[in-house]
């Protein structure tokens, strides 16, 4: 059972430019973590929203990801296409962690929320399986975070890459479950 005062639910980039436009199969995740966010909610668990956000110009844009940037801008900061799915919308006392590169430990104050509050175990969901949200379990796992991912509330461009990814992060040391596990991992 998850002890609900020192577990934190991390949503990573259920972006409306992230799902239309960078990680079509995102979509297919929405029932899963609106179903973790609510039994979250319900729990006291701390939820946070790790958000990709760049800037205008592009400045703050990974270099291979330049070229694609310039042709049609995404996720910039104050465009609708930043905002959060209107169905998985962050509640205002919710925190956003804001980053530009695959990891929201990157250069954000996630670590320092996580260890303020007291955080030991961090339940992951969203896109995308093998940048994002890989990127950012990898770090969770070196600071000694116990990780669960959500299985049915991640995706990545494809099945196959995600069933690889997912195997490969377990093996490093998180553990796999499903948002209905998740959700009885809560029951008292």
């Amino acid at each position: 059972m998850l002890n609900p005062e020192t577990t934190a639910l991390l949503v990573i980039d259920m972006q409306k430019d992230a799902v239309e436009r960078l990680v079509p199969t995102g979509a297919q995740a929405v029932p899963a973590i609106a179903q973790a966010l609510k039994a979250a909610r319900t729990a006291g668990i701390t939820v946070i929203f790790g958000l990709r956000v760049h800037r205008a110009n592009g400045d703050d844009v990974e270099r291979f990801r330049q070229a694609v940037f310039q042709e049609k801008p995404f996720l910039v900061a104050g465009t609708p296409g930043a905002e959060v799915l209107p169905e998985l919308a962050p509640l205002p006392d919710e925190d956003r962690i804001v980053k530009t590169r695959f990891s929201c430990f990157f250069q954000s104050d996630l670590l320092i929320l996580l260890t303020r509050q007291e955080i030991r175990t961090l339940v992951v969901c969203g896109i995308q399986t093998p940048n994002c949200v890989r990127g950012t379990v990898t770090d969770a796992l070196a600071y000694d975070f116990d990780v669960v991912l959500l299985d049915d509330a991640i995706r990545a461009m494809s099945p196959e890459v995600h069933a690889a990814n997912m195997y490969d992060m377990v093996q490093m040391g998180a553990t796999s479950m499903t948002t209905a596990q998740f959700v009885s991992s809560l029951v008292h």
